[in-house]
């Protein structure tokens, strides 16, 4: 029987940990369509593509009933993908407007006018967009300037004594002035939030 995804909740990434650990390689990325696709003629229903979903996105159907049922359940979803893909926290970036490369660093960042707040990632780093915090809600009532840079190589981590990744460095006329490590999924919201605020105070 066939395997489903709920795009609804998924963030539809490259690196899904279905593809990952199909057996038989049903799952796989499609190029051309830049979709995650099921060849579900393939399909053995073993299960380990639902079992490595974080955020249960895939399901298996070991029946028609449970198909149905299933295909039901994620018709009925009201979740929508757009409240899905806003920018977060430790997450992969959304909108490229955010994105800077480590060349636009010292424009972008250093000689902004206003508090600049630039979140360094790498590919290991990123995590799932369902869990992840979103951007909007860490500087409700700041202006500042956000940005995420995808760090290539460990000259700027070294610069700014960066110990892990994701984390958000805050800047005021090209200097830093703190910084917050390390990843903080929606269960840690309030002790993100309250880190934020704590870097805010000191501009004060």
């Amino acid at each position: 029987m066939p395997a489903l995804i709920n795009f609804k909740i998924c963030d539809n990434s490259e690196d899904c940990n279905g593809i990952a650990v199909c057996p038989i390689g049903a799952f796989y990325w499609d190029k051309e369509k830049k979709t995650i696709a099921v060849d579900n003629s393939k399909c053995i229903s073993c299960g380990k593509c639902e079992a490595s979903c974080p955020v249960h996105a895939i399901r298996v159907a070991r029946n028609d009933e449970e198909y149905k049922k299933i295909k039901k359940e994620i018709d009925d979803d009201p979740r929508k993908v757009s409240d899905l893909f806003i920018d977060r926290y430790g997450a992969v970036p959304v909108h490229p407007a955010f994105l800077i490369s480590e060349n636009e660093f010292d424009v972008q960042i250093l000689r902004s006018t206003k508090l600049a707040a630039v979140e360094v990632f790498n590919r290991n780093s990123i995590k799932c967009l369902l869990h992840s915090i979103p951007v909007k809600e860490l500087f409700r009532t700041v202006n500042l300037k956000y940005r995420k840079l995808k760090v290539e190589d460990d000259a700027l981590l070294k610069k700014y004594d960066v110990k892990q990744l994701p984390s958000l460095l805050f800047f005021k006329d090209g200097k830093l002035i703190d910084k917050i490590e390390g990843y903080f999924g929606d269960k840690s919201k309030t002790e993100l939030t309250n880190k934020v605020a704590a870097v805010l105070k000191k501009l004060d």
